[in-house]
């Protein structure tokens, strides 16, 4: 066998004969070759990016979120302390200002996209293109999906929920366009059956078959899309234009689950709706996340802990009190203690995510060494709604590019939305605007971005 030197193969690649298929283990072929200028051949692994949203509503008890120190001289604060086991992946971020403050519809709706307002009224909904949308046109050239919007809470499309404004604005995070939010999906079943189809199961047999059914019924759509645009006229020729492009994405998406058909996938059956219990739900969530991100199957999430005025109680950790009325605490400090509880009681799931992303291996590295998560709030002292100093932190390796284990101070109030303008260029997605941004934020005091 002929080995073509600087030629990887491909992970993916299998051995086959007749009715088997095998996968190959990791070869040092399947890495590779670079060579430096003194004529010496090495390796490097391409580390592929990700990127997640991990929102959680309804503001933070600053005084219990805000470290003292800056740089690598700070100490974890009551909230942030369960992240210990990996600070050295975490960037604290303080100074940072909402685009759009004083209501709860501004936390969500400006926090990926950097509008300074919305609508006027509950059926005027305007907003911008968010960041996660922006990535997902690019980064889901390579994936079947090309990004996922979840939720804990059902969404709600319709009514007022936020000053007389849409309830779109606090049910989700994700624009694909200025007057298109996304719907978050809050049931697990679904998010499955997006992911891996109707099959039941991540079983290699069902997906094949459910592929093999979908492919059939999509060649007999195509003919028939092809007969029918030479019969119509040219209006609705385009209307047929625009549906066949549509048909052609599901083909895509099909193409790139069966060039996947042959990666090994832990058996995780079809969850049948929504648990009771919030932290089942969650973890089934999570799990879903974790197959989405390992399977390389999408590459953007966005995910909401809670929506914006959320009513959950959380009796389970001492607090019996609504979330949302619990967060307008007037700054007592009992309540805001009780406050610094449900905030805690997060970052301790978002800590076990963490657990799961370093344990799972990406290439050379975990796949939490190639993840940027931004975490957090649209909202600082929630009793005011308050949008200065913004409870933000980005987690992960960010592909080499984020330096963890840091509180980064800035003094000159930069808005989220320069954040995100900053983001969008470390993620080689440069854009020249998000939103009201004014520009990127310095790029010596983000250090490592």
């Amino acid at each position: 066998m002929e080995i073509i030197t600087g030629r990887p193969l491909s992970r993916r690649t299998v051995l086959r004969g007749i009715g088997a298929a095998l996968a190959l283990p990791f070869l040092e072929a399947m890495t590779p070759t670079r060579f430096s200028l003194h004529g010496q051949s090495s390796t490097a692994v391409q580390r592929i990016p990700r990127f997640q949203t991990f929102y959680v509503p309804n503001g933070m008890a600053m005084p219990y979120w805000s470290p003292e120190g800056v740089g690598r001289d700070f100490e974890l604060t009551p909230i942030l302390e369960p992240l210990a086991p990996y600070k050295d992946y975490v960037l604290v971020l303080s100074g940072i200002y909402a685009n759009w403050v004083q209501i709860h519809a501004g936390a969500s709706g400006s926090f990926l996209t950097g509008v300074s307002r919305g609508g006027r009224t509950e059926v005027e909904i305007i907003a911008d293109v968010s960041v996660d949308q922006l990535m997902a046109r690019e980064f889901g050239k390579e994936t079947q999906l090309a990004s996922l919007e979840l939720s804990m809470d059902a969404p709600a499309n319709a009514g007022a929920c936020s000053s007389n404004l849409s309830c779109v604005y606090t049910h989700t995070l994700s624009w694909r366009g200025p007057t298109q939010p996304l719907p978050m999906e809050y049931n697990p079943r679904v998010v499955f059956e997006r992911l891996f189809g109707d099959s039941g199961s991540t079983d290699p047999a069902a997906r094949e078959a459910r592929l093999r059914q979908h492919k059939s019924i999509l060649d007999s759509v195509s003919d028939k899309l092809g007969a029918l645009k030479r019969d119509v006229g040219p209006e609705d020729g385009l209307k047929v234009d625009e549906f066949t492009e549509a048909v052609r994405d599901v083909e895509r998406r099909i193409q790139r689950a069966e060039e996947q058909a042959d990666l090994e996938l832990p058996i995780f059956d079809q969850p049948q709706g929504a648990p009771a219990v919030f932290e089942d739900h969650l973890d089934l969530m999570l799990e879903l996340q974790l197959l989405a991100l390992r399977t390389d199957l999408t590459r953007v999430i966005s995910f909401m802990v809670g929506k914006e005025q959320s009513a959950r109680p959380y009796p389970q950790i001492g607090v019996p009190e609504a979330h949302h009325p619990l967060s307008h605490h007037n700054d007592q400090p009992q309540l805001v203690e009780h406050m610094s509880k449900i905030n805690r009681y997060h970052t301790e799931l978002f800590t076990k995510y963490l657990a799961k992303l370093s344990a799972t291996p990406d290439g050379d590295v975990s796949l939490l060494d190639n993840m940027t998560i931004l975490y957090g709030s649209g909202i600082s002292n929630s009793t005011r709604h308050s949008g200065d100093n913004l409870p933000l932190l980005l987690v992960g390796g960010g592909a080499g590019r984020l330096k963890g284990g840091q509180h980064i101070k800035y003094d000159n109030e930069p808005s989220m939305a320069n954040l995100l303008v900053t983001l969008m260029d470390k993620m080689d997605v440069p854009v020249e605007r998000i939103g009201a941004s004014t520009g990127a934020l310095p790029i010596d005091t983000l250090a490592g971005l």
